[in-house]
């Protein structure tokens, strides 16, 4: 999975700076460099990193290295904003780092202490503090929060005119490896000349809440900061999580369920908070908190396709039918936008239609985040965990994204609530790159397999492992990828499929995160090639795709991430349909296909049934005309003359089929799809935020990721070239999956 990472153990603390150089500090107390116009005033260097080393700053952990860098690190975006040659960079290694750099005791002599600082925006993980008698009595943190930020450093600093005359040391932390997991810092300064002040802390602010439940709402502000939140039931700690929480207005709310506390006196207490912050005033147990939508009716809110209730959404994990229900967890950032914290969200379904989010199943603990994985119902108890009515567990198996990647396993009985084990982890390290285990039956030697994404020598390969109860595993064989390309990078998927429905003609496909695929032959320990490398799903924004374990009928039924971007809302990006597998014999070899799963027709309201038309460039009314519709199903058989040119408009996006060129073409998206038998066969689903568009009979399905215009439920249907006879031409209006 693109991913995110997980937090470190370092206690939290504060940089200070005094006017009296202590020896062997930096090179900028030992070699002064060039006056500036304010260090003619009587500025004061305390350090400058110029030097190779830190001089008698103590270096604690991996992040910082041997000494000051030499700007951008590898894999590093451009390093800007210091000065001179080096800087403090933890960047060492990569955001997994983690660390302390510790300066030696100074007096503090000035009004101000001045720096520059960049990097994660982890309050009290990323940061630069400063400690007097033992406590963090100022604090400044990085100022990015997600991709996309500048690695740019820029001038902060405190007012410590009211700790002058005290002894100080300056702490640069580094205890953030997830995405932005890193602190920049130069030119340290005492000075009487006034910086940009950051922010004046308060540390542990605590409120009590007299009649916890059944949630309690948290205000999110986009960007800021992220602070550790603390919940605790007679003075028992039940829940601590971080979220950029705001300090004024929140962009939207996200909540955490108290309910099993309804009625108890709740006290929660956040670690560090500006002055002024209303933060915490903000944190109340209501339904709803102003702004909330429960009704999942939100302008951006995909109305088939799931969504998380809040936060962001990527890869699916863990899809498993058990229970008479259908699970499906994925990757979840309950309290940020831009997927930061991974736990494992969980929701479920009786259809795979009508989804019902319920509590988060995994939450990062201090193996790491929890990255992509499995669910299996131990249906024969292998793994011991079962109860003593002999009920059968449900098992997660998950990658724990810290220092190093490792693989653990979860369970539970009532397939809500699950308990990590205690031996974890059960699969140790093999590289840097190792994660996303799928995990299955193999019923014909009666072992557990895993398929774990192993990079290694700059290949994306494959590591088979088995094990006869999920806790002791055995390496197999290795898939060895293709060096040079993208093949199973990420999320691996392999499961059988009957060739043209026959079951004694069973093939076994091995897939990765971008959908392209392999056909071969598996014999519980080593996948066997029978193909090259196939395309997969032909559109935009569909990534990480799984299948289901044990679905009832033998079917094969997948969902990918499906990248959606929503701006403005409390809740980004959702999964795509789910998806019923075959695998088919053309002309060109075995090839999978893809379609909607038959239970999305319980969505079905009105129907607009054409019948059998003929389309013409040059006369005759659009059939569609008049029909208009929010969430659209358009199913169409036609058979086009020669050079014809077919195009559905639905809600302003084009859907083309060009019959000369045998392709698909969805919003400027080119597919091959050829026609089979002179003919071509088209459905066409339309969402709030998307269209999933298959042709020739799934052998092309082109997902589009795309905010339609609320204000145009306008469809149409033209022809240029000469004609198109159509044998079906049907149109649904949708109901909404969530109400």
């Amino acid at each position: 999975m693109p991913k995110f990472r997980r937090l470190s153990a370092f206690p939290l603390v504060l940089l200070l700076l005094s006017g009296t150089a202590a020896p062997n500090l930096a090179h900028a107390v030992q070699t002064p460099p060039p006056q500036s116009a304010q260090q003619a005033q009587g500025d004061s260097v305390f350090a400058d990193f110029e030097g190779n080393n830190y001089g008698g700053w103590t270096s604690e952990g991996t992040a910082f290295g041997a000494g000051p860098a030499l700007g951008t690190l590898p894999q590093q975006m451009t390093v800007s904003g210091y000065q001179g040659g080096h800087l403090v960079n933890s960047f060492v290694g990569g955001d997994a780092a983690a660390g302390r750099l510790i300066s030696p005791e100074f007096r503090i002599t000035r009004k101000f202490i001045a720096f520059l600082i960049g990097g994660g925006g982890w309050q009290s993980r990323t940061c630069v503090n400063l400690v007097v008698g033992g406590k963090t009595a100022r604090t400044a943190t990085g100022p990015n929060t997600a991709p996309g930020g500048s690695e740019r450093l820029s001038r902060s600093g405190w007012d410590v005119q009211k700790l002058r005359g005290q002894s100080a040391h300056l702490e640069i932390v580094d205890a953030a490896t997830g995405g932005w997991g890193h602190i920049m810092t130069d030119q340290i300064t005492f000075t009487d000349t006034q910086p940009p002040l950051a922010p004046q802390m308060q540390t542990d602010v605590s409120q009590v809440i007299a009649s916890a439940g059944p949630r309690l709402n948290i205000p999110i502000k986009n960007g800021a900061p992220r602070r550790t939140v603390t919940l605790r039931i007679d003075g028992k700690v039940v829940q601590s999580f971080q979220a950029p929480l705001a300090d004024e207005t929140p962009d939207w709310w996200s909540f955490v369920d108290v309910g099993q506390w309804k009625n108890k006196p709740l006290t929660v207490t956040v670690d560090t908070l500006p002055e002024n912050s209303k933060a915490l005033f903000h944190i109340a147990s209501t339904v709803p908190a102003a702004g909330q939508d429960s009704g999942y009716r939100e302008p951006l809110r995909p109305q088939f396709h799931f969504s998380a209730r809040r936060g962001w959404l990527n890869d699916p994990n863990g899809l498993v039918w058990a229970n008479g229900e259908y699970h499906l967890f994925f990757q979840h950032s309950p309290f940020d936008w831009g997927g930061a914290l991974k736990y494992w969200g969980h929701a479920v379904s009786p259809d795979l239609v009508h989804w019902t989010e319920v509590e988060e199943a995994l939450e990062p603990d201090k193996l790491g985040d929890m990255w992509s994985g499995s669910g299996v119902f131990d249906v024969n108890n292998t793994s011991g965990f079962a109860s003593k009515d002999g009920k059968a567990p449900l098992v997660l198996i998950y990658t724990a994204a810290g220092q190093p990647f490792t693989q653990c396993i979860a369970w539970s009985m009532d397939a809500r609530h699950f308990t990590k084990y205690a031996k974890n982890p059960v699969v140790g390290n093999v590289t840097a790159g190792n994660r996303d285990p799928r995990v299955f039956w193999y019923a014909p030697t009666q072992h557990w397999v895993m398929a774990l994404y192993v990079e290694e020598n700059g290949k994306h390969t494959i590591h088979f492992l088995t094990s006869p109860n999920l806790r002791d595993w055995t390496p197999a064989s290795v898939f060895p990828g293709q060096p040079g390309t993208n093949f199973l990078y990420e999320c691996p998927d392999i499961f059988p499929l009957p060739l043209d429905g026959n079951d004694k003609k069973t093939k076994w496909i091995l897939t990765g995160a971008d959908t392209q695929y392999v056909i071969g032959s598996f014999d519980g320990k080593k996948f066997t090639p029978e193909s090259s490398i196939l395309p997969g799903v032909l559109g935009r924004g569909f990534y990480a795709p799984q299948t289901f374990n044990d679905g009832p009928q033998h079917r094969r039924v997948q969902i990918g991430w499906w990248r959606t971007e929503t701006p403005g809302m409390p809740f980004n990006q959702s999964m795509s349909m789910p998806l019923e597998l075959a695998l088919i014999t053309t002309k060109n070899g075995m090839k999978l296909t893809y379609a909607p799963v038959k239970e999305l027709e319980s969505l079905r309201a009105t129907a607009h049934t054409l019948g059998a038309v003929t389309v013409s460039q040059t006369g005759g009314p659009d059939p569609l005309a008049g029909i208009h519709a929010e969430l659209v199903e358009i199913r169409a058989e036609f058979t086009p003359v020669e050079a014809s040119v077919v195009t559905f408009t639905v809600r302003g996006i084009t859907v083309v089929y060009d019959s000369k060129k045998e392709e698909l073409i969805v919003n400027g998206h080119h597919a091959y799809a050829p026609l089979l038998s002179g003919k071509q066969r088209l459905t066409i689903y339309a969402d709030r935020t998307g269209l999933e568009v298959f042709a020739s009979d799934g052998l092309c399905y082109v997902p589009m990721p795309v905010n339609l215009n609320p204000d145009d439920t306008i469809l149409s249907l033209t022809v240029k070239g000469v004609s198109a006879g159509f044998n079906e031409l049907t149109v649904y209006e949708l109901k909404s999956a969530w109400r």
